[in-house]
């Protein structure tokens, strides 16, 4: 198991240090309380389901996040290897993160956040001391701690950007998740030859008579060119995602027929591309 366990200053970035480690495929768990780390790591290996996983523990624990030194004892004496992570910024730059938040500091109840930062970061120092990965988030702006992280663990950005392609019919709505959505109900329809109306866009017949035709092969051809182009482009912005939603009428023939031949030649292309047929 790829195990990470992150802890750092609050206002630092853990909260998005984990929306980067679930998008590149972490399990993670938040504020977990330390002694509860061996028994959890072992119902994952039992499950066998997970085999990243990352864990957010902080001060936010109260007295439980007091076991942590523990915690981390006893992975290493199992001989369970892991990774400790450590964010931190500058007061200045936490200051100003609460201020713009709103939100109170876990280490500072009597309102004194300047103080409960000092507090905090005393409490931490001997974690940051061992952390196998320290990032000063002072200077980072959310696509640049995505892309800090993913640097330090060996991950490629492109390698860990995810195509959502659906399939979809108009008369049932178009999808609120989409980024993009592409009309093809210009292709020819299935649904008034009597021998295919009955089938979905998945059988072989209907793919054959929806692709026949150059506007299809010009469609697939230009659209796959243009998400291959512009993936750089969302990674540089910290998108790992892209949603692209294709509708015809109802659903079920020309928007299953080309959802599906956009994500194999995404997949040629050496892109990671996942198919949902909404109305099918």
């Amino acid at each position: 198991m790829d195990l990470i366990i992150v802890t750092g200053l609050s206002g630092a970035g853990k909260s998005q240090a984990v929306h980067c480690l679930e998008d590149i495929g972490y399990y993670c768990v938040d504020n977990m309380p330390p002694r509860l780390m061996k028994t959890f790591i072992q119902l994952t290996k039992d499950n066998g389901s997970f085999s990243k996983v990352a864990l957010v523990m902080d001060v936010r624990g109260g007295q439980f996040f007091d076991d942590l030194d523990d915690g981390l004892l006893e992975l290493d004496e199992e001989g369970i290897r892991y990774k400790l992570m450590f964010l931190e910024a500058t007061t200045a730059v936490i200051l100003r993160r609460y201020k713009e938040t709103r939100r109170s500091h876990p280490m500072a109840p009597d309102g004194d956040i300047r103080a409960g930062i000092e507090r905090e970061r005393e409490k931490l120092a001997e974690f940051k001391k061992r952390a196998d990965i320290v990032l000063d988030t002072s200077a980072l702006k959310t696509a640049d701690l995505n892309t800090a992280i993913k640097r330090v663990l060996g991950v490629e950005a492109l390698d860990s950007f995810t195509l959502n392609v659906m399939s979809f019919g108009f008369k049932n709505g178009v999808p609120q998740e989409a980024d993009w959505v592409f009309d093809v109900r210009f292709l020819p329809n299935p649904f008034y030859v009597p021998a295919l109306k009955g089938l979905t866009g998945r059988n072989q017949k209907v793919k054959k008579y929806v692709l026949s035709g150059p506007d299809a092969e010009k469609f697939a051809g230009r659209i796959t060119g243009l998400v291959m182009d512009l993936i750089p482009s969302y990674i540089r912005e910290g998108k790992y995602n892209l949603t692209l939603a294709v509708g015809c009428t109802g659903g079920r023939h020309r928007s299953v027929v080309m959802a599906e031949e956009i994500a194999r030649r995404l997949e040629e292309n050496g892109r990671h591309a996942v198919i949902k047929h909404r109305d099918s």
